[in-house]
């Protein structure tokens, strides 16, 4: 497995797509209900396969990735061949960024001398997807790039 299996949940939402799928391969419901009974490793290596699919289609779309904590946001660019970041970190404690007040702060305050706003850029270390999925697994949510072109303006117009 490429890599992870979706959740629940994911398949939940992709019922139809995952019914397709199986159908591309000549599974109807009651031999998919069969194989989920009697052959369990056989369903569950469907489910993976069905998994990396799903995860390769979103990843090689995504353009963007954002991480919030509570005195940082990592912005990330996602190119074919470079990933570019750009960190702000807040070096005053009254300040959450994980909240709305704080957010609306910094929005608002972005040049102030407790915002350290850096770049930086590299080219992938493994293949682009399982960069950019490993970013995901470690809690970075995929965006639209508003917040990324915002600073990315700021540190520009600098």
């Amino acid at each position: 497995m490429k890599y992870r299996q979706l959740t629940k949940e994911q398949f939940e939402s992709l019922h139809r797509e995952f019914a397709q799928f199986l159908a591309s391969q000549s599974i109807d419901v009651n031999e998919w209900n069969q194989i989920k009974q009697e052959k369990p490793h056989v369903a569950e290596e469907e489910m993976n396969i069905f998994s990396d699919i799903v995860w390769d289609d979103v990843l090689k779309r995504t353009e963007y990735l954002e991480h919030f904590s509570s005195n940082s946001i990592n912005l990330f660019k996602c190119e074919d061949k470079k990933i570019y970041r750009i960190v702000i970190q807040i070096n005053n404690d009254s300040i959450n960024l994980m909240e709305s007040k704080g957010y609306q702060w910094l929005l608002k305050n972005s040049l102030d001398s407790t915002v350290d706003i850096l770049q930086g850029n590299k080219i992938y270390q493994r293949e682009r997807n399982a960069e950019i999925f490993d970013l995901i697994e470690k809690g970075s949510n995929i965006s639209k790039g508003e917040l990324y072109e915002y600073f990315k303006g700021l540190i520009t117009a600098s």
